[in-house]
């Protein structure tokens, strides 16, 4: 489709658009002393339906770039979903999806660790990377699968490292997942920060001042609008030639992105972090 093709390439090269996301990803990375070299787009359509003579599409767009940092190079992935209407030839209203995150917000529990007595575990870095990696484009079988699934990527991640859950069946107490049930902070951004800050039992996580102390496999909390309630989770995969962390993520599924999320259609100049090394190391 010739059009679409055209638009794709305008809706990306479009310098007048402060507020692009992918304007602010070449800064970040030139800000970084480094260069995205290569870029490839490939999109697949998921959905079509028609209305008042008008065609409505979706589809998924998998971008990949090839940065070069130092004498490093690394692909960083990114999964968004874009809607457009296809009138008499042309392509109109084209735009990211609009995120709905009212299902998350109906559970924004304030849920802390409140459990007490000293307990550690082994975690294994590595099988929590590998499983990031495996799982950062699709979505495992043997759990759910939420519409803001960040925090479900990230919980089963951790699991996959060995983190080891308890607090079942009471969902506002501790971290786990059973069956078709589980903890708040299993799924949700709000109480998994909240339950980091404060569990010395089962899963375990200790605050650290900057993002450089972090290791692969911690995670970053993300709180978009500084208004007190979190939004977001990533795990931490790499570090990139400078020793910051390179995160996978779930909702716009991404992987080796920057920690800091500049590029996001959701960060704002108020954003806060929070940064959890998981585990007794």
């Amino acid at each position: 489709m010739e059009a679409l093709k055209k638009e794709w390439l305008r809706f990306f090269s479009d310098e007048r658009n402060e507020n692009s996301w992918w304007l602010r990803k070449k800064a970040l990375w030139k800000n970084r002393g480094a260069e995205i070299v290569r870029i490839h787009g490939q999109g697949e359509r998921y959905r079509q339906f028609r209305y008042d003579g008008n065609c409505f599409y979706r589809y998924l767009l998998h971008h990949t770039f090839l940065i070069k940092q130092k004498d490093r190079f690394h692909v960083e992935e990114l999964v968004i979903p874009y809607e457009f209407r296809w009138i008499n030839g042309k392509v109109e209203d084209h735009r990211e999806v609009p995120k709905n995150p009212q299902s998350e917000r109906k559970l924004d529990i304030l849920q802390r660790g409140e459990d007490a007595g000293e307990y550690r575990f082994t975690y294994d870095r590595m099988a929590a990377v590998q499983y990031a990696e495996r799982w950062w484009n699709s979505y495992n079988p043997a759990y759910r699968t939420f519409d803001v699934d960040c925090t479900n990527y990230v919980s089963q991640c951790l699991r996959a490292g060995g983190a080891p859950m308890h607090g079942q069946p009471a969902r506002d107490r501790g971290w786990w997942y059973s069956g078709d049930n589980w903890s708040y902070s299993w799924a949700v951004a709000h109480s998994l920060r909240w339950y980091l800050s404060g569990s010395t039992k089962g899963l375990q996580g200790r605050e650290v001042e900057s993002a450089e102390e972090l290791l692969p496999g911690d995670i970053i909390c993300y709180d978009f609008q500084g208004d007190g309630r979190w939004d977001h989770n990533t795990i931490v995969v790499a570090k990139d030639a400078h020793g910051m962390p390179l995160v996978n993520a779930h909702t716009d599924n991404s992987r080796n992105r920057y920690w800091s999320y500049e590029d996001s259609t959701a960060w704002t100049p108020e954003i806060t972090y929070k940064f959890f090394r998981i585990g007794a190391d």
